[in-house]
C-alpha cells in the first residue's frame, strides 16, 4: 500500500456527476451536524442530548464511508484487478481492519 505523498494509482471517481453531488451534499449535512454539536457544547446543553447528536454524526460518517468504500470497490479496485494488480486486495483489507 502506498503512503501519503506518493502518487496514487487511482483516485475517487464516480460514473456520473449526480453521485458526486450526493456525496458532497452528505458531507455538508455532516459538517452542519458537527457545527450543531459545537453550538450545543457552547450553550452548555444537557450531556445526553450532545451524546445523541455525536452518535448521529458518527453514524452519518460511517454510512458515508460505506458508500465511498462500495464505490471504490466497484470502480478503482475492479479496474486494478482487471489490470492484474492484486495489491489492491491488501489495500482494502487494511481499510476494513481499521474500520472495525
Amino acid at each position: 500500500m502506498q503512503g501519503r505523498g506518493k502518487k496514487k494509482c487511482h483516485s475517487l471517481k464516480y460514473h456520473n456527476v449526480e453521485d458526486k453531488k450526493k456525496v458532497l451534499k452528505r458531507l455538508a449535512i455532516i459538517e452542519g451536524q458537527i457545527r450543531g454539536i459545537s453550538n450545543m457544547v457552547d450553550e452548555e446543553r444537557y450531556c445526553s442530548d450532545i451524546l445523541i447528536q455525536i452518535s448521529s454524526a458518527e453514524n452519518s460518517l460511517k454510512s458515508l464511508a460505506d458508500s465511498i468504500l462500495e464505490n471504490h470497490m466497484r470502480t478503482c479496485m475492479t479496474d486494478e484487478i482487471k489490470k492484474g494488480n492484486e495489491k489492491v486486495i491488501d489495500e482494502i483489507t487494511t481499510i476494513l481492519k481499521r474500520n472495525r
